[in-house]
Formats: structure tokens, sequence, C-alpha cells
């Protein structure tokens, strides 16, 4: 059974640091990514993270945001700096197998100015 958990969201003042965590079971995965939602408007990725280590960001992220996984423990992780009040959101962690897709419950995120 797939599995995805996703930890570390709270409340940070603009400027901080989060990092979120999300472990996974039940696969090896290729693709790993976060995205992020928040009311009213459509989840967006934030970065990704191929099987390999390649990796993308969102423009809104770059220089900010660093993604990366560990593969022995099959968890992705991302490293938020520079916090601003607009990255305030839902984050959800995202594996892909072959042509399926699967997600984690969330993580709330909380920049207050």
């Amino acid at each position: 059974q797939v599995q995805l958990v996703e930890s570390g969201g709270g409340l940070v003042q603009a400027g901080g640091s989060l990092r979120l965590s999300c472990a996974a079971s039940g696969s090896s995965f290729g693709t790993m990514g976060w995205y992020r939602q928040t009311p009213g408007k459509q989840r967006e990725m934030v970065a990704r993270i191929s099987s390999v280590g390649n990796t993308m960001y969102a423009d809104f992220v770059k220089g900010r945001f660093t993604i990366s996984r560990d593969t022995a423990k099959n968890t992705v992780y991302l490293q938020m700096n520079s916090l601003k009040p607009e990255d305030t959101a839902d984050y959800y962690c995202r594996a892909d197998l072959l042509a399926r897709t699967y997600w984690g419950q969330g993580t709330q995120v909380t920049v207050s100015s």
C-alpha cells in the first residue's frame, strides 16, 4: 500500500525557514515533488526531483527553496528559506510510479508578515 506522509509545516515569520519532509512507503518512486494550493486556486508545482536527482523549480521559488531526496529512506525534502507571506499554502507531496500519481495529505505552511 502506497503512502506519503508529509511533515514539517507550521507558522513562521517572513524571512524565516522551514523544512518539509515526505516519507514514502509501499514502493520506490520515480519523480517526486512538492506542490502547493491556496483556497480558490489550482494546485501548482513548487519543485520536482527525478529518480536520478534532476531538479526543476517554479520561478517563484528559485534561489529560495531546495528540493532533495534520500533514496535509502524513500524521503523527499523541501528546504524553504527566505519565506514570504505569499508562500502561505497547503503543501502536498507527489510521487509518480509508472503511469500512476500519488499524493500526500498535505501540510500547512503559514508565513506571517
